[in-house]
């Protein structure tokens, strides 16, 4: 038999391994991940806009209808009522007002459009018809723009903060959950920083952030936005994915794609830029290992053919739109960019299908692995921590009811959080 010594020693030896790698990859983050963020120029956010968007995906859907997009009759009578009901109650998770290239406006007009958005946000977020998560894209920290950015930030979060509640300290700020204001508590919010082709544009941003932390007793989160080959490939050869994702810390929430910079970067005609480009999908998976474990997101990007015009071009768009949400999905990519308001009747089509379809295999799998049966299939804890975050993503976006899911599982929420690694929220995270 061993001495005791060596065990003490290998203990000795590994301790300051295991301590870092617990720092660097806490696990998945608790709560709710939004399936799309919805980009909207700040020129063109209005008060109640969420309310606004949902509308006029229910117009759009009456007025048109649902085309063919490949899913099962009796699967889609399931999902529509409940894509129905999601948008008139919720039809926004995530709100990005773009103050970067989707923002059309005059760089004289910038100052007044953000704090027109910024007020807008305020008012919806004072009578509770905000989405759960919002923020702001800025431009990015390159020469040119670096200055303009950081100054549109700054005004937002003034105005934001001007028309919420008492302004909180910031201790207080870092702990309040999405969205909410009191007395005591500030909002909370996502800065996206765009093109990002540095590591140490992530490090210099970080003081820059808990500056208009201080400034505005506002929570920030951070996103990062992978637009540019050296945001991939560093010069070194390295992936400078992970080194940005660690330089950021637990302040980053996600690595968001943009398919049109990215794709017109790497020199592919225009006719041929869209997510599902094999070129695309090497830097995704890239983005998927790159935050694998620390918490942070990989998300995807956009499509620009917008259901929009007379029918047969709102039924193009939406089988577009539908065949990328779902191949995003399969291939492990929760959320992704939308830019119309008719985009959100095959986001919720394309997701709901996905969470509903995947309820009985990840259901059966469940409850054999926590009874341990023999039911053909042997899963490991990883696997069943998959297939419990797969069911909570469902409830989360409301594709599947906890009744179903029990029913479904034997399990309640708890015991399905437990299996999916979701531990109680950390501190300065968001939902």
């Amino acid at each position: 038999m061993l001495e005791e010594r060596v065990y003490a020693e290998l203990d000795r030896r590994l301790a300051p391994v295991d301590a870092a790698r617990a720092t660097a990859y806490p696990g998945e983050r608790p709560g709710r991940q939004p399936v799309h963020t919805c980009y909207v120029p700040a020129d063109a956010v209005v008060p109640r806009l969420a309310s606004r968007w949902g509308a006029a995906a229910l117009a759009a859907l009456d007025e048109h209808g649902l085309p063919d997009l490949g899913y099962d009759a009796g699967l889609l009578e399931q999902v529509l009522p409940r894509v129905r009901a999601k948008l008139a109650a919720e039809p926004v998770e995530d709100l990005r007002v773009d103050a970067e290239d989707g923002y059309r406006g005059r760089s004289d007009d910038e100052d007044d459009d953000v704090r027109r958005a910024a007020a807008a946000v305020a008012a919806d977020l004072a009578d509770g018809t905000a989405p759960p998560s919002l923020g702001i894209r800025a431009k990015s920290l390159e020469g040119p723009t670096r200055r303009r950015g950081v100054r549109s930030l700054d005004l937002f979060l003034a105005s934001l903060e001007a028309g919420s509640a008492t302004k909180a300290p910031r201790g207080a700020a870092t702990k309040a959950p999405v969205g909410v204001i009191s007395a005591t508590t500030a909002p909370r919010a996502t800065v996206t920083l765009p093109k990002v082709t540095d590591v140490e544009q992530v490090r210099a941003f970080l003081p820059v952030l808990d500056a208009l932390e201080d400034a505005h007793g506002v929570a920030l989160d951070l996103e990062l936005q992978v637009e540019t080959p050296q945001a991939v490939l560093g010069a070194d050869g390295a992936v400078t994915l992970a080194r940005m994702v660690h330089a950021a810390g637990p302040r980053l929430t996600g690595l968001h794609h943009g398919t049109y910079d990215y794709s017109a970067a790497l020199g592919i005609a225009a006719a041929h830029q869209s997510s599902d480009h094999p070129a695309l999908d090497l830097a995704k998976q890239l983005m998927q290992v790159a935050v694998a474990g620390t918490g942070a997101r990989a998300v995807d990007g956009s499509t620009n053919l917008l259901p929009a015009g007379p029918r047969e071009q709102v039924h193009a768009g939406w089988r577009v739109h539908a065949g990328l949400v779902r191949r995003a999905l399969e291939r492990g990519l929760y959320q992704g960019w939308d830019l119309h308001p008719a985009q959100l009747v095959t986001r919720y089509v394309a997701t709901y299908a996905f969470f509903r379809g995947a309820l009985p295999a990840a259901a059966g799998r469940l409850s054999a692995y926590v009874e341990r049966a023999d039911a053909g299939v042997l899963d490991e804890p990883a696997t069943a921590r998959a297939l419990a975050g797969v069911v909570l993503r469902g409830l989360d976006c409301g594709a599947v009811d906890a009744g179903e899911v029990a029913a479904a599982t034997g399990l309640e929420r708890p015991v399905l959080d437990a299996l999916a690694g979701r531990g109680p929220a950390r501190a300065g995270s968001s939902a």
